[in-house]
C-alpha cells in the first residue's frame, strides 16, 4: 500500500476478525495519542462492544486494501443511549501503523459520512483528544467543527489532556 490511490474495500466485520480489530486498537496504545485505554485490551474484553453493533443502523466496518489484508477499522456507536438521539452516533477510525499517513483515514472518514444517511445517521460525533492534531486536522478537512471541549478530562501518564467532541451535520 503506497498511497491515496489504494483501493479500499470496507465489510461488515466478523467475530473471527475481532483479534485483527483488537490488534490494531492495541497499536495504538501507547502513543498516548488516541485512546484513553492505558492498557493493552483483550479480545474477550470487546466481544460484548463487538456485539453492539449491527449492519443496519450501528456497523463495526473492517477495512481491507486490495490484498484484502485488513488495515484498519471504522465503527459507529450510539450516543448516549436515549431514543432522541438515535439520528446521532460516534464515529471511530483505527488503523494499522503501516496504513496511517497514506489517505486511508482521509478515504475511511469519506465513507463514513457517505454511509452515514443509510444507516439513519444525521449527526455524526468525533471524541478527540485535543493533542491529536493529525485526526483533527484530518476531520476539519472533512467539514466537522468543534462542538466542545471538555478540558484535562482524561491523566494519560501522569499529564491531564483535553477531549474535543468534533460534529458534522450530513
Amino acid at each position: 500500500m503506497n498511497d491515496i490511490n489504494t483501493i479500499l474495500h470496507f465489510k461488515d466485520a466478523l467475530i473471527t476478525d475481532l483479534p485483527n480489530i483488537v490488534d490494531i486498537y492495541n497499536s495504538t496504545v501507547s502513543s498516548r495519542m488516541v485512546t484513553a485505554d492505558t492498557e493493552m485490551v483483550t479480545v474477550e474484553s470487546k466481544v460484548q462492544w463487538f456485539h453492539e453493533h449491527n449492519s443496519l443502523t450501528r456497523p463495526l466496518y473492517v477495512i481491507q486494501n486490495e490484498q484484502r489484508e485488513t488495515i484498519g477499522w471504522l465503527s459507529f456507536q450510539s450516543f448516549y443511549g436515549r431514543p432522541a438521539y438515535d439520528g446521532t452516533a460516534e464515529v471511530s477510525i483505527y488503523l494499522d501503523e503501516k496504513a496511517r499517513g497514506k489517505g486511508v483515514g482521509k478515504k475511511t472518514l469519506k465513507y463514513a459520512i457517505e454511509k452515514a444517511p443509510s444507516l439513519k445517521i444525521d449527526i455524526i460525533l468525533a471524541f478527540i483528544f485535543a493533542h491529536n492534531m493529525p485526526s483533527i486536522n484530518l476531520f476539519h478537512q472533512e467539514g466537522f467543527e468543534d462542538w466542545g471541549n471538555l478540558p484535562d478530562i482524561a491523566v494519560l501518564d501522569g499529564i491531564h489532556r483535553s477531549l474535543l467532541i468534533l460534529g458534522r451535520k450530513v
